[in-house]
């Protein structure tokens, strides 16, 4: 037995059972797995944590995104409703020039129509005092005393057949 004491192993083998006699009678494993349990208790928080966070991320970008997709919806119905607005004017300020252009003929038509008839009256007028002064030079050249003494004396015998 003394052979078996002179062994370095023997004395390895007792000084790792002493070390860990003392470990266990000073309770480490069961601060170590304290300390694993605490540990792995912390990781399992951090990873609930994580999981809530990126759920919540998850919620926050499905809302945004929804938000993004109602704000085209709300940005496509602005410019459809702009577009219609705008042929809405057109069309409004084509029918009212249309309208305008309309009352600017008519008057114009009108003023040709009194110019036109003024000008007609103007030349009738022109055309009597020409005629009367044609006719005055002609009855002057052509006309003796005897003849419009005829004439009157005829004149008057027609009156009253042309009174009854």
């Amino acid at each position: 037995m003394a052979e078996f004491f002179a062994l370095p192993h023997t004395w390895v083998g007792v000084g790792v059972c002493i070390f860990f006699g003392i470990l266990i009678w000073k309770k480490v494993p069961h601060t170590v797995l304290g300390m694993l349990d605490s540990r792995a208790a912390a990781i399992s928080k951090e990873l609930n944590d994580a999981r809530q966070l990126r759920e919540e991320a998850a919620a926050l970008l499905a809302q945004y995104k929804q938000k993004q997709a109602e704000a085209e919806k709300e940005a496509s119905a602005i410019l459809d409703e702009a577009h219609a607005e705008a042929k809405r004017y057109a069309t409004e300020a084509r029918a009212a020039l249309e309208i305008q252009i309309e009352r600017r003929a008519k008057v114009a038509e009108e003023r040709i129509a009194q110019a036109e008839a003024q000008a007609i009256a103007e030349m009738r007028v022109l055309a009597a005092d020409t005629a009367v002064k044609a006719a005055e030079s002609l009855i002057a050249e052509r006309m003796s005393d005897k003849l419009s003494g005829e004439l009157i004396q005829s004149a008057l015998k027609e009156i009253p057949n042309k009174l009854n």
